[in-house]
């Protein structure tokens, strides 16, 4: 009904832009307006949602208002857009068809946790989906593990096998219910089912039966949102054992899930931003600091501690009856991807586990746990992978043919990009062998695939043995194009902050191919969208033995001792012969031939291996069972200790400004006579961020820039990123670290993929 005077009717169209499909935005908005007494419609079109409001001003504010502070759990409004409209219609507000238009502009939404609507449902007693394990709605459940086109309906995911009941089919249809086309709907009568050793049995007795088994002291492998998993009693260390031996992981931390927050703070010393990060949709693992109530086997040498809650209602009702945390971990074969498929979790885990808890609703993507933690009170991806993936990310040059970047060697993840968006896969782990090389080129087909795009055009990184590089390089009939390891590394933080070029960039990790063919490291560079120019460096060392000095840290302190770089600084040689004193004098003197004759020495900037040194300098850590071994010992040993920097030098060489680091490492040794190891571990860190801080002071003056990126997998130390930003903040500079992209390798392929897209813009633009 029409009013007047001051409730006279308005009008607007409004645009919101952001993560707004697949997520039960359009229930959403209905509902929203219905409460507001506002009439029109609300409809997809293209990757955005379109609404057409009409009543009241004050109610229209109130809405608007409302709109982004109260969207779905998995909604990101970034942009609201409104214009005015004409003529309101009289009556009602409704959910209007999707316009056509290319299904590519709306992405794949990533799996979201159960949301608390369903978790009351699934503990309610009275109601129809009571103890299911796979019921969802609109704002839950699983997305881009269930997808096999788009655009995002039934009959193109896994789910296409189960039709729906009349029940479910009535809420489907039903704009105003909150599983309106939710496309995973199900309940016991039209569902998935679960099984429990190829089906001795199924339903709830299956469940039942992994119950028992977890409860008596077992390990059993349940299948999870995107794979595979191994389950255990987090406190029983006879378990704990037999999943390191399963996995060959003899020291890497375990994620361990508990029931809810409250039983979070009770393991983990939880701030309110790790407690926000936990709950996040996506239900990260966070890692935080341990209040070491479970036993060290949970995460051996560490002061950190993996914690997750539950993503699925399976996981709900396994903690509810167990009552205890579980060790969840991936279910792969050693060094290989974790497993997805029914028959290769039996073939590789069967008689070793006391059962498998499987299910049958097929995977159609892999996903891995994604994991984060809190650097400098804003929450960090260090593995981009369910809850997060595939969700679009800004694109700051659009690029008008579609875009394959294929990442780096380790931490693998592929990307696509085509118009204004670039789309980073999920982590499917290491390509150093047959299974992580397929995963890598299902990954890539998979994302080309559900886009509808082939790519004409390919970046990958500049390193000539990484099997993505080779792999993109031999593909016929498309253009490729090489991307440098740091430059990737930068430009990924800074097209996620949506940065201003030029920018200063701090690129520190393990290795990574030198456009002169080194092994670069620790890199300090002015760079843009296209380019870099490098201006500081670490100082080289010698990598005895390669690929041994990445997992031997004692190596690498050797290198750095025995072949420091020709005119810089050595360490004290007394000091020297008391560190080489622990080793057996036949190593050190093969150490010392091949150094000094270049016999698989190759020379390295490296900031991740000047790390590794300092903690075997230290004796934390001689060798190493996974990689960042070394430093996480030594970022541990740095825990609640504080001093002032070590000493540290900075020189200039060959037109670049070089950190000598044979002084801090001396200063380091002499140190550790006299103080504790946990208090020179903290000075290292800190003196590190320090002349890091002065490198990027002179490269900034000369490119008349505040702005700096950080990328590389050196990040992932909390203690030196926060010390890092601290400095740089103190000085007046802009420091940006990822957030939604890893640090790490995880987020090379985006770095690749803005760049290439950059340099394609600027070709077609002269």
């Amino acid at each position: 009904m029409r009013t007047s005077g001051p409730a006279a009717p308005a009008a607007r169209r409004i645009e919101l832009h952001g993560i707004v499909q697949g997520v039960g935005f359009r229930p959403y908005v209905f509902r929203l307006a219905r409460d507001c007494g506002l009439t029109g419609t609300v409809r997809n079109a293209g990757g955005d949602v379109v609404i057409e409001a009409f009543g009241a001003e004050a109610a229209l504010r109130d809405f608007l208002a409302r709109l982004p502070d109260e969207a779905p759990p998995g909604a990101l409004v970034r942009e609201i857009q409104t214009s005015p409209l004409g003529e309101a219609p009289l009556r009602g507000f409704t959910i209007a068809a999707s316009t056509a238009a290319d299904p590519r502009a709306a992405g794949i939404p990533p799996d979201l946790a159960t949301c608390d609507d369903c978790l009351l449902e699934l503990f309610d007693p009275g109601d129809r989906r009571y103890r299911y394990p796979f019921l969802n709605c609109a704002s839950c459940g699983p997305r881009a593990s269930v997808i096999e086109g788009l655009p995002y309906d039934r009959e193109r995911t896994t789910m296409r096998a189960f039709t729906m009941c009349e029940e479910c089919r009535a809420e489907y249809e039903d704009p105003a219910d909150r599983r309106f086309h939710a496309e995973p709907i199900a309940c016991p009568r039209c569902g998935p089912r679960l099984s429990w050793n190829g089906g001795a049995s199924s339903g709830g007795s299956a469940l039942a039966d992994a119950v028992r088994a977890v409860a008596a002291g077992g390990v059993i492998a349940l299948k999870g949102i995107g794979g595979y998993q191994l389950v255990c009693d987090a406190a029983d260390e006879v378990a704990l054992s037999r999943v390191r031996l399963l996995k060959s992981r003899p020291a890497k931390a375990l994620a361990v899930m508990v029931a809810d927050l409250g039983e979070a703070l009770a393991a983990a010393d939880l701030g309110a931003a790790e407690q926000r990060l936990l709950l996040e949709p996506g239900r990260p693992i966070v890692l935080a600091r341990s209040r070491r109530t479970l036993p060290d086997l949970v995460a051996p040498g560490s002061h950190r501690i993996g914690l997750l809650l539950p993503n699925s209602p399976l996981h709900h009702l396994l903690l509810s009856a167990l009552d205890r945390p579980l060790v969840v971990t991936s279910a792969n074969r050693p060094g290989e991807p974790t497993i997805t498929r029914d028959a290769e979790a039996a073939a590789a885990f069967g008689r070793r586990l006391d059962g498998i808890l499987a299910h049958d609703r097929p995977i159609a993507a892999r996903y891995d746990d994604s994991v984060a933690q809190v650097v400098d009170g804003r929450p960090r991806l260090l593995r981009r992978a369910r809850g997060y993936a595939p969700a679009p990310l800004p694109l700051p040059e659009p690029t008008a043919v579609a875009l394959l970047a294929g990442g780096a060697q380790r931490k693998h993840a592929c990307a696509v990009a085509v118009g204004r968006q670039a789309v980073l896969g999920p982590h499917t782990g290491d390509l150093e062998n047959a299974a992580g090389f397929a995963a890598f080129a299902e990954s890539a087909a998979n994302l080309g695939r559900l886009y509808g795009v082939a790519p004409a055009a390919v970046a990958h990184d500049l390193h000539p043995g990484y099997l993505s590089t080779q792999y993109l390089r031999s593909r016929e009939g498309v253009d490729a194009e090489g991307v440098q390891h740091h430059h990737a590394h930068v430009v990924a933080c800074a097209a996620e902050h949506d940065v201003e070029a030029p920018f200063v960039g701090v690129a520190y990790d393990g290795l990574g191919y030198g456009e002169d063919g080194g092994l670069w490291g620790g890199e300090v560079m002015v760079a843009d969208y296209t380019s870099f120019r490098r201006t500081a460096r670490f100082g080289l060392a010698a990598m005895p033995g390669g690929e041994r000095a990445v997992t031997r840290p004692a190596r690498m302190a050797m290198g750095y001792l025995l072949g420091p770089e020709p005119g810089l600084g050595a360490v004290d040689p007394g000091l020297a012969r008391t560190f080489l004193r622990r080793f057996d004098p036949w190593e050190v003197a093969l150490v010392r031939r091949m150094v000094e004759h270049g016999v698989n020495s190759p020379r390295i900037s490296s900031a991740g291996r000047l790390f590794d040194a300092a903690a075997s300098l230290l004796g934390l850590c001689d060798d190493i069972t996974f990689e960042g071994e070394a430093a996480m010992r030594l970022e541990s040993a740095a825990a609640d200790h504080w001093g002032r920097p070590l000493p540290w030098r900075i020189t200039e060489r060959d037109g670049l400004w070089v950190l000598d680091p044979a002084v801090t490492l001396q200063a380091l040794l002499a140190a550790s006579r006299a103080e504790p190891i946990g208090t020179v571990a903290a000075r290292f860190h800190a003196a590190v961020a320090e002349a890091t801080a002065e490198l990027v002071r002179i490269s900034a003056y000369r490119a008349g820039t505040r702005r700096v990126c950080l990328g590389g997998g050196v990040f992932a130390n909390r203690r030196f990123a926060e010390d890092l930003l601290g400095a740089l903040r103190s000085d007046g500079f802009e420091p940006r670290l990822g957030e939604r992209v890893p640090p790490g390798d995880g987020g090379i392929a985006y770095g690749q993929a803005v760049v290439l897209a950059a340099r394609l813009a600027r070709r077609g633009a002269s």
